[in-house]
């Protein structure tokens, strides 16, 4: 749409491989674990409060069921609805807001997914039940795609970029998004803060190296800078 190769501002390589104790690769996943088992009741409730998995299946004997839940996008187009009515903005500026939150989505969606489907990186559950604890389960559930980079980082600091130009970069909002499908709500003093407890949030559900929840983020943020200039708008 706007960004020129899904390949720009794609982030550094991963660790390699190794099963050397002392390498970054295997220095990460045992972070995870030992994360795992230190979680305050804070950081359980951001890992939670940020899971956004619309699918979340559950089984119990012979029975599946699934819990639906708001998606990572909506999440953030909520959280847009939220400006948008705070700041009494017209119709254009409301118009233009939902358009750089959907642009931003899109753009870090198809960068990120470009990257995990170049490195196939595997997530901490593998190697942490492969070398540490076989019994082992992540808070949150493992989705079924690549590690590297983070998405949930991604697109998040897309969208916290462009509403900051938006909106400004001390706006303060309650976060309701998901008042109606767990009961919780957090408050925030920007776009960016937000967009940055997103990424932690998967390092605390146990489904993302912290390494890569960063580097999403710092990926995103330069994809939103990239659309508000290309973009050229005014507010």
């Amino acid at each position: 749409m706007l960004v020129d190769s899904s390949g720009v501002f794609a982030p550094p390589l991963p660790p390699a491989y190794s099963e050397d104790k002392n390498s970054p690769y295997v220095k990460q996943y045992v972070e995870v674990y030992n994360k795992n088992k230190t979680l305050t009741k804070e950081e359980i409730e951001i890992a939670k409060f940020w899971d956004d998995n619309p699918t979340n299946v559950m089984h119990n004997g012979h029975m599946m069921f699934v819990d639906k839940k708001i998606t990572p996008g909506g999440h953030w187009m909520y959280i847009t609805s939220i400006a948008c009515k705070q700041t009494h903005a017209g119709a254009v500026k409301t118009a233009q807001a939902y358009a750089l939150t959907a642009i931003a989505l899109n753009e870090a969606f198809i960068c990120c997914w470009q990257v995990k489907y170049k490195f196939s990186y595997i997530r901490p559950v593998t190697s942490i039940e492969e070398k540490i604890d076989h019994n082992w389960l992540p808070l949150l559930q493992t989705p079924p795609f690549p590690e590297y980079s983070a998405g949930h980082s991604t697109i998040s600091g897309s969208v916290a970029t462009v509403l900051t130009h938006e909106f400004g970069d001390h706006f303060a909002f309650q976060d309701t998004s998901e008042m109606k499908y767990i009961g919780m709500q957090r408050h925030f003093n920007s776009f960016i803060q937000a967009s940055d407890e997103t990424a932690m949030s998967r390092f605390y559900g146990g489904i993302h190296y912290l390494n890569s929840t960063l580097k999403g983020a710092i990926q995103g943020k330069q994809i939103g800078n990239f659309i508000w200039g290309k973009l050229k708008l005014t507010n």
